[in-house]
């Protein structure tokens, strides 16, 4: 194996098997990677002794909040420092898409937020083995094709600087969410599906380059590190911290179905597991999140937004991934009731999140090449 898997644990639902019959389900596509929305304490003491590493995440309505020091510190101290060294948690997550809300009083208690939990890791010890980052949406690039050509939205340079300022002197990731559904299905006529389902196909050049690109993801991912490098902030290491297809949509959705959802999904793990790197960074390591683990019933929004699981609440597999051990694989399943319980005082968001999107895509005049920007909205609900 040459890269390591990682999975979105959403709990959107009032269906889900309880968190200790999830953990055989998440060995069973041989992920090594949670990241979690929250810092739910049933599933951390599930995954105790695990070896699995955690991402938790503290929901945007707590950013302000972490501008208090000793909340901050309270909030590291109940929701990560109690569940170590058992629980792997490597990293927290404060807030997520906030840039692209268009809500100053959540950009302005981003970066204070980020550095006062990074305080108290430090305080505590414990910022050698835990990271702080935030997750962002392709929403904030202003040029995405050719990948070498990527950039910032320059309305939010002044914003993302301080940010790469603090993954440089944190030594901390760069998280993207990115997801060629929503490019697809905006404009499928235009854009190869091969292309997007890492299938075979003639694929693209990026004319500036001259690197090909087999799938839409790495050209996704390169533009990021392109626009990272605009700023000079090349050495940054760029994660993926949510990308997945939905095997079922409404009418509209072009591209929702099952075999498509097991292509992009199937072929993704396969990557993850056989390949190193883009083609501007062929020796990176993949860090990449799929999402997600359960299809979640309590979702709003279109049919899609509740078919992104690779399970059923089951415990059974919602398509075949062609990864051994994952089609025969089913849950001793002891569902819970009722809708998610809310969260305490002393832990963040469940992260109940409602994806939506909508994207421009343009045939060069020149080339016959599409450029693809991708605007990915992440509500909380």
């Amino acid at each position: 194996m040459v890269g390591s898997i990682g999975i979105n644990y959403g709990q959107i639902a009032n269906n889900l098997p309880a968190p200790d019959n999830v953990v055989p389900l998440v060995k069973s596509i041989g992920a090594t990677k949670v990241k979690l929305y929250d810092a739910d304490p049933r599933v951390l003491k599930a995954f105790a002794n695990t070896g699995v590493e955690f991402i938790v995440g503290l929901g945007n309505e707590y950013l302000s909040k972490m501008r208090d020091p000793e909340k901050a510190q309270a909030w590291v101290k109940t929701n990560v420092q109690a569940y170590l060294p058992a629980t792997k948690i490597t990293c927290i997550t404060i807030g997520n898409e906030v840039l692209t809300f268009n809500d100053t009083g959540l950009t302005d208690n981003l970066i204070p937020a980020m550095q006062n939990i990074h305080t108290a890791l430090v305080n505590l010890g414990l910022d050698k083995q835990v990271s702080v980052t935030t997750a962002h949406s392709l929403a904030i690039l202003e040029v995405s094709y050719p990948p070498s050509a990527g950039s910032f939205r320059k309305d939010l340079v002044g914003c993302i600087t301080p940010i790469l300022n603090f993954h440089a002197k944190t030594n901390s990731p760069f998280l993207i969410n990115a997801y060629p559904f929503f490019a697809y299905k905006s404009n499928p006529k235009q854009i190869s599906l091969d292309f997007v389902l890492f299938q075979p196909n003639q694929g693209i050049v990026d004319s500036k380059s001259n690197f090909h690109y087999d799938n839409m993801l790495f050209a996704q991912i390169d533009a990021v590190h392109s626009a990272l490098a605009s700023l000079g902030y090349s050495k940054l290491p760029v994660h993926i911290s949510e990308t997945g297809w939905p095997s079922k949509g409404d009418a509209d959705e072009v591209g929702a179905t099952l075999e498509n959802a097991k292509k992009y999904n199937g072929n993704l793990l396969k990557i993850i597991c056989q390949r190193k790197g883009t083609p501007m960074r062929p020796n990176t390591d993949f860090n990449i999140y799929v999402f997600a683990l359960f299809n979640e019933n309590m979702k709003p929004g279109p049919a899609s937004e509740r078919n992104y699981g690779l399970f059923k609440p089951d415990g059974t597999p919602a398509y075949s991934l062609g990864i051994s051990g994952t089609d025969a694989v089913s849950a001793n399943t002891t569902t819970t009731t009722g809708a998610p319980a809310p969260p305490s005082p002393d832990s963040s968001s469940t992260g109940y999140l409602s994806i939506s999107a909508a994207v421009k895509v343009s045939p060069c005049l020149l080339c016959g090449a599409f450029t693809f920007d991708v605007f990915v909205v992440v509500s909380c609900t």
